[in-house]
């Protein structure tokens, strides 16, 4: 059975991808959204078309 993920996202913006049966780590929330590693990566793909983080976007 594979593992379900959460996506995660910070103060920055930036997502991550984590084990849903794991506490969520401290400076990151959920993003609302959990599923197969690869269903968690197409959402995060369409989420975060500009990975840099939110400090460097206005730049």
């Amino acid at each position: 059975m594979p593992t379900t993920h959460q996506v995660l996202v910070n103060h920055e913006g930036q997502y991550a991808l984590y084990p849903a049966t794991r506490e969520t780590p401290d400076g990151w929330t959920p993003a609302g959204f959990d599923g197969t590693e690869d269903e968690c990566a197409g959402f995060v793909d369409a989420q975060w078309p500009d990975t840099r983080p939110l400090s460097l976007r206005g730049a």
